[in-house]
């Protein structure tokens, strides 16, 4: 069973010391003199398990605890307690090894040097990776075709849009062939075009590269289009995970919006 799973998390808790501040002068002066602070539970308990090739969408409101389930899985985090593995390593103790086998697109962030044109950034990421000109020069030409990139990859980043930036960091998390890609929101600000050819970017990696894909969207249709099962998180908790068929099944509609579905989980969880 453990050599069929991408993602082996169980137990998972992450929690941060925050200074508690009062309102009004005394208090701001008393804080700083004699700070007082309270532990925050941000992941709490968490199990999850993604098979390999596995479309998983990860969900919950804003500040469910999602990017830190993410940042953990990915290594950048460190959790309080709970197992993690990832293609069979621990993340955050071996990131050299985990690194090369994922990828990962932040949304609001980039992996890209702002000032160089995104090719020369890919470039840059080859010589990193010890990838071979010929797989990079065949792997490149994949990206252009399916993402559209020969159009703009010669623009510095920084005058690049966000559908455009996000379609580079796509090409860039996946340049080194992982097996696992972690996105969070990546689609987040782009127009309707251009997250449909990001979609069907995303069902090609996983259909014919057999990559496991775990996405955190607020857009349902995504969900509805590319993700085999959904996990939701609510209050640092699993609130449900489940397929959208199963989800569907239980309200007794199998023609139910997802929307409406995953809201009324959000009311209930």
């Amino acid at each position: 069973m453990e050599a069929e799973l991408a993602i082996d998390a169980a137990g998972v808790s992450k929690s941060f010391e925050v200074t508690v501040r009062g309102s009004g002068m005394r208090a701001a002066v008393r804080s700083l003199i004699r700070p007082v602070r309270e532990t925050k539970q941000v992941v709490d308990d968490v199990s999850l398990t993604v098979r390999k090739g596995e479309f998983l969408a990860l969900l919950g409101p804003n500040g469910a605890g999602k990017s830190t389930l993410i940042k953990m899985l990915t290594g950048v985090l460190v959790p309080t307690s709970g197992e993690i593995r990832v293609n069979g390593r621990v993340p955050h103790t071996d990131r050299l090894a985990n690194a090369r086998d994922i990828g990962a697109v932040f949304g609001q962030r980039t992996q890209l040097w702002w000032d160089l044109p995104a090719v020369e950034s890919l470039n840059i990421l080859r010589d990193i990776y010890g990838i071979p000109r010929a797989e990079h020069a065949d792997r490149m030409a994949l990206f252009s075709e399916l993402l559209g990139l020969a159009g703009f990859w010669r623009t510095p980043v920084r005058h690049l849009s966000l559908g455009q930036r996000v379609r580079c960091d796509l090409a860039a998390a996946l340049l080194h062939d992982p097996p696992v890609l972690f996105l969070d929101e990546p689609t987040i600000g782009m127009d309707l075009v251009v997250k449909e050819q990001v979609r069907e970017f995303l069902r090609h990696q996983v259909a014919d590269r057999g990559r496991t894909v775990l996405l955190t969207t607020h857009d349902m249709t995504e969900v509805a289009q590319l993700c085999d099962r959904l996990v939701l998180i609510n209050g640092g908790k699993v609130a449900y995970d489940g397929t959208l068929g199963a989800l569907r099944a239980a309200h007794h509609d199998e023609d139910a919006d997802v929307e409406a579905l995953v809201r009324h989980l959000y009311l209930v969880a």
